[in-house]
């Protein structure tokens, strides 16, 4: 027991206090807690129970998809961890975000918190969220404890969680014992999703596999790639906060110029925490030459007019749910000749691999689609010898087009990573899949199989699609996307 331990028992002089783990912040700072202070500090508090809480929105989606969860698991324990906070630099700690599994299952996003289904004999489960409930104000944890309620703000008690989260919930701190002895003493063949809690993953260790986990992680991930109406609302809601992101950052071009891409960086990050919980991935702000980067994320080079701006930047919502969005921007507001003939070729490609995005087409047709398009420029400009169907047989084109056209998107910038092949990229779309339709050409500047002016010059264009019933819809849209309407939407806000 710590020296803030001892303090907090003997504040509350109860066993209960003595077990409880108050991990204070130390730095020699604090004195010895009189009695008298211990005292005064448990009582005089107001009553801040929210008793009028209904369900969130998201809660009846949830439930659903807990279902679908259980109908695959008949008999089987299944465990889903949100994870805990990790170590920045010593005692600071990385901003928390929950695990997608967990989120997708129940909404909720606090630190050290698990979702348990637990079989029943009819084939069905209970759900039971184990979270963090309101810190102890009897026990001294709610102002000693580095996460007490004084240092990191209000928790909700686990009666306001269950009237939000509209299902059961339970104190954390009981989940290892609970779980080790319903382990013993009903067994059943148990599943974990792996790598948000090394302590349950050791507690549940000898009635979980490998190979049992791994399929927990593939369905989860799979029952993400068709949205439900919720989630497009939400998705929908990322590209419109993502939209006012790249429109501020075209308004303060100048300052980037006169600053550096941090500026940028900067600049959209405010939107993302304005309008949202966060950016959805680090946004790459890469001028002139770094545009050829794939994933320039360091944003601390120059920005000069006459080159161009590739931005790649998107904002997740206070649900987690997060857009992808891509501009090529001519930083000084025009393109010239050769900017606009490489531009114009990648939006050419967008187009095509949009009007690839079906309902029953199978889903590597858009990139199909626009790499067509693509190496056809790449022969017509003499880059690279044809025919084109040599071309493409052979992968030349991707020395300059090096990627993939897309992804799922959704909780995760690169949603349902986790499924199957055949249900991913061997699949056929299907109405309720949002996915990016992201083409690129990008010419390294020591590239010395193209000429000179081609140097330094990268481009992608990127947006979110929607899969509806009869076609697609772009979620992300009302960002202009054709030289012409790029060039007059920044003469528009810059003057």
């Amino acid at each position: 027991m710590n020296d803030a331990t001892e303090a907090a028992a003997e504040a509350a002089g109860t066993e209960e206090a003595e077990a409880t783990p108050i991990k204070a912040r130390k730095n020699g700072l604090y004195p010895a807690l009189s009695d008298e202070l211990a005292e005064v500090m448990k009582s005089g508090w107001a009553d801040t129970e929210r008793r009028d809480l209904a369900p969130a929105e998201q809660s009846a989606y949830a439930a659903k998809r807990r279902a679908a969860l259980s109908a695959r698991f008949p008999g089987d324990r299944l465990v889903i961890p949100a994870g805990s906070l990790k170590t920045r630099a010593n005692d600071t700690e990385y901003p928390f975000r929950a695990s997608s599994e967990y989120v997708h299952l129940t909404g909720d996003q606090t630190q050290d918190a698990v979702l348990v289904l637990e079989p029943r004999g009819d084939g069905g489960h209970d759900a039971t969220a184990y979270l963090l409930p309101r810190s102890d104000r009897g026990n001294g944890e709610f102002w000693l404890d580095g996460q007490g309620e004084l240092w990191v703000g209000r928790r909700h008690s686990l009666a306001e969680a269950e009237a939000l989260l509209g299902l059961a919930t339970r104190d954390v701190r009981k989940a290892a014992d609970e779980l080790a002895l319903a382990a013993d003493e009903r067994p059943a063949p148990t599943r974990i999703v792996r790598s948000y809690d090394a302590g349950l993953e050791a507690v549940l260790a000898e009635h979980t596999t490998r190979h049992g986990d791994e399929e927990l992680r593939v369905f989860l991930s799979e029952l993400r790639l068709v949205k439900d109406e919720w989630e497009v609302g939400q998705l929908q809601a990322a590209c419109d906060a993502t939209t006012k992101g790249f429109t501020d950052v075209v308004r303060e071009l100048a300052q980037a110029v006169a600053s550096s891409e941090r500026w940028i960086e900067g600049t959209f990050y405010r939107r993302a925490r304005v309008e949202g919980n966060d950016i959805g991935y680090g946004s790459i702000c890469a001028a002139g030459p770094h545009a050829t980067t794939l994933h320039w994320v360091r944003n601390d080079g120059e920005v000069r007019p006459g080159e161009l701006l590739l931005l790649d930047a998107g904002v997740e919502t206070h649900t987690l749910y997060t857009a992808d969005v891509t501009r090529t921007l001519p930083i000084d507001g025009s393109f010239n000749a050769l900017q606009r003939r490489i531009y114009d070729a990648v939006y050419d490609a967008q187009e095509a691999g949009i009007a690839a995005v079906r309902p029953g087409a199978r889903y590597r047709d858009f990139h199909e689609a626009a790499q067509q398009v693509l190496t056809e420029r790449l022969v017509e400009w003499g880059l690279v010898e044809g025919p084109v169907e040599r071309v493409l047989e052979l992968g030349l084109q991707r020395r300059w087009t090096l990627h993939g056209t897309g992804h799922m998107l959704g909780l995760d910038v690169h949603d349902c990573a986790q499924a199957r092949t055949e249900a991913y990229v061997d699949c056929e779309l299907e109405a309720g899949m949002v996915l990016t339709v992201e083409p690129g050409l990008y010419f390294q500047a020591d590239d010395l199989t193209v000429p000179e002016e081609y140097r330094g010059i990268g481009v992608r264009i990127e947006d979110d699609i929607l899969v509806t019933a009869d076609g697609s819809r772009n979620l992300s849209a009302a960002l202009p996307r054709s030289a012409s309407e790029v060039e007059a939407w920044m003469a528009g806000l810059t003057g």
